[in-house]
């Protein structure tokens, strides 16, 4: 039996794949919670005046599947220490809007993994994921890039 601890991720291979539908619901929460006036997020007439087919998603919209997510085990699968870890960056490239009703699958990848001396002692490691939410057509819709790092011990 092998006792060893798999060894983690590297460039190219995928971290993990989840799937969710984009909410009305939870459109009008993000609208809320980030403040946005645009009453494209919350009315639907607002929302076809302006051209889309139901109410749109704020631009942060997809970070609603770190709660479909397993954190403890993507962290595990990359070898990290989820007690040292800190979000460095995360952006995303629109190649449409989202509106309600969207159903999308996003598959997060590792796109890097380097190691830097830290400035006050210690190294860190800076892990880049990518991850490509497509619709059920396999159209991609938006890619969100996010570094993590780890922090020296």
């Amino acid at each position: 039996m092998n006792t060893q601890p798999a060894a983690p991720l590297a460039p190219g291979d995928v971290l993990d794949v989840v799937s969710f539908e984009v909410e009305a619901g939870k459109i009008r929460e993000f609208a809320r919670a980030t403040q946005t006036a645009d009453p494209v997020h919350t009315d639907p007439q607002a929302a076809a005046e302006a051209g889309f087919t139901a109410v749109a998603a704020t631009p942060t919209h997809v970070v609603v599947a770190g709660h479909h997510r397993n954190q403890q085990e993507f962290v595990r699968a990359l070898g990290m220490d989820i007690k040292r870890i800190v979000v460095g960056s995360v952006s995303w490239d629109y190649a449409r809007p989202l509106v309600a009703g969207d159903q999308l699958t996003g598959t997060r990848r590792v796109v890097s993994d380097e190691r830097k001396d830290g400035k006050r002692g210690g190294t860190m490691r800076l892990v880049t994921l990518e991850t490509v939410w497509a619709d059920p057509a396999g159209q991609a819709a938006v890619t969100q890039r996010e570094v993590l790092i780890e922090r020296g011990a």
